[in-house]
């Protein structure tokens, strides 16, 4: 059964535009995401970062409650398995806290198109 359904759209001039693109990155990659980011060229970087903000905030509010505790940003990794697929690895306690809420599985699927990025996200029981 379907608990929630989230979906969130990112303007990628707004990456562009940041003027600390580490910065942002520290606050809101977990350690995993951050290894991979450190590993892209500037275009690429643009792109992953977009993309994996737009995953944690599909994530949240396929949960309803945004970012807020137990669940900030960095509790959120998405991560791709070896074909390219998007999956969600969470921290303790946000994980801890999905799983209290009933839910036994997540789907996060994330596209870019020239100047957007979008994912969408789906959490079942």
């Amino acid at each position: 059964m379907i608990y929630g359904i989230g979906t969130d759209l990112v303007d990628l001039e707004r990456i562009k535009k940041m003027k600390s693109l580490s910065t942002f990155a520290k606050k809101i990659l977990g350690d995993q995401e951050l290894e991979q980011f450190s590993e892209l060229a500037d275009g690429p970087n643009h792109y992953y970062l977009g993309k994996q903000f737009a995953g944690k905030e599909a994530f949240v509010k396929a949960l309803g409650i945004g970012f807020k505790d137990p669940i900030f940003p960095k509790d959120i990794q998405i991560l791709r398995n070896s074909l390219g697929k998007p999956e969600v690895l969470l921290s303790a306690g946000a994980k801890s806290y999905v799983e209290g809420l009933g839910i036994t599985k997540s789907h996060v699927s994330l596209a870019d198109e020239s100047n957007h990025l979008l994912a969408f996200a789906v959490l079942e029981t």
